[in-house]
């Protein structure tokens, strides 16, 4: 039993259907005021980038914070990581008509930045 939560624990299609669902919903309820099909495509628009971030987030930040030394190993991280996430979410639902877009990007983008940041710092305080 132990061994197979472990593995969906680790599981990165676990992590992407959870972050689909968590924030395909939040978008849902940030747009709940709008007609249908926008809160319901903004869902899945939401979840769709979620997901996607959710994958190549770690990878991301392990790479930045190898290629940074010091002070800005530390910083600059979880910086690319919100300024690129930022950048995505609000390009790509500004393309897809997302009726409330600064609502719908404002928990996925701190939730992202701020695992950037926590994740970063248990990288960077790890280095020999």
């Amino acid at each position: 039993m132990k061994t197979a939560l472990a593995r969906l624990a680790k599981s990165s299609a676990v992590h992407m259907g959870f972050a689909f669902l968590a924030m395909g919903a939040w978008a849902v309820f940030a747009n709940r005021g709008h007609a249908m099909p926008g809160p319901l495509l903004a869902g899945v628009v939401q979840g769709s980038l979620s997901a996607c971030i959710t994958l190549f987030l770690k990878r991301f930040i392990e790479t930045l914070v190898a290629r940074h030394e010091g002070l800005s190993g530390l910083v600059l991280p979880p910086f690319y990581a919100g300024l690129t996430s930022l950048t995505l979410l609000y390009a790509i639902h500004s393309l897809a008509g997302t009726p409330e877009i600064l609502a719908t990007i404002t928990v996925p983008l701190t939730v992202a930045t701020s695992y950037a940041a926590l994740y970063t710092y248990t990288l960077w305080s790890a280095r020999p």
